[in-house]
Parts: structure tokens; C-alpha cells; sequence
């Protein structure tokens, strides 16, 4: 009985060793099955996945908006005015066109009063600020100009 338990022992070992052999040679085809892939694959991303440029806004959106568009650095401010919608004021400001007409509108109502306020300045020899309350002789000057 001594000798088929030796033969068995050593088939035994042949069959382990090339079970163990086999294991060996799965893992390292794994390992290099999965660098190849990981190459593979890092090329096909770099082609697909180019870093595309940012895409610069063409609407103004900060303090200065309306000069930015009226220079022409941008096409139209946060609100839709484009540079035709634009002007410069008699200060230098820049305005919309809209703004502007609707304040000589507002101001058509008020330029009378104005212009009799400057007159009565003139004719009492007022400087600097005088406030124009009523019973006063500046008052009363503006109002006589005013209505005349």
C-alpha cells in the first residue's frame, strides 16, 4: 500500500504544480490584459475629450456695462441695449436713448419755473444757495417772472 500512496503523492504534486502554473499564468494574462486596455483606452479619450477654448460672453454684465458696449469691447448690456440704443449726455455720460428722451420730457414741465428762478437769481444779485420757500423776496421775484 506504500507505493500507490507515493505515486498518488506525487501525482498529486505534478497536478498542484501545474494548477498553481496555470493561476500564475491567468493573473499575469489579467494584469497584462488590463494595461494594454488602460492605454488603449487612455488614447481614444485623449482624441474624444479634447480641452475644448472657453467661450467669451458677448453681454456686458458689470459697473460699466453701457461704456463696454458703447466702445464695442461687447455686443449688448445685461438689460438688451445695443450701441444703437446708446449716446453720450452733455456730461459725458453714457445713457440709453430712451433715458434720455424721457428726461427732456419730464424736464419740458419744469424748464418755466426754472428759467424764472434763474432770472430772479440774477436781478436780486443772489450766490450760492438760497432756498426758494415761499413769502420769500426770491420767491416772489420767480413767481412775478413766472407768471408774467
Amino acid at each position: 500500500m506504500a507505493l500507490p500512496m507515493k505515486a498518488m503523492k506525487a501525482a498529486m504534486k505534478v497536478m498542484k504544480a501545474k494548477a498553481m502554473k496555470a493561476k500564475a499564468m491567468k493573473t499575469v494574462m489579467k494584469t497584462v490584459m488590463k494595461k494594454a486596455m488602460k492605454k488603449a483606452m487612455k488614447k481614444t479619450m485623449k482624441k474624444t475629450m479634447k480641452k475644448k477654448a472657453m467661450k467669451v460672453s458677448k453681454i456686458a454684465r458689470n459697473k460699466n456695462a453701457k461704456a463696454t458696449v458703447f466702445k464695442g469691447v461687447k455686443e449688448k448690456t445685461a438689460s438688451g441695449l445695443k450701441k444703437s440704443d446708446l449716446m453720450k449726455s452733455k456730461s459725458g455720460k453714457i445713457v440709453s436713448k430712451s433715458q434720455h428722451a424721457a428726461g427732456k420730457k419730464s424736464y419740458a414741465n419744469i424748464k418755466g419755473w426754472t428759467v424764472a428762478v434763474q432770472q430772479a437769481r440774477k436781478n436780486l444779485g443772489v450766490k450760492g444757495f438760497v432756498a426758494v420757500k415761499k413769502g420769500t423776496a426770491l420767491y416772489k421775484a420767480a413767481k412775478a417772472i413766472y407768471s408774467a
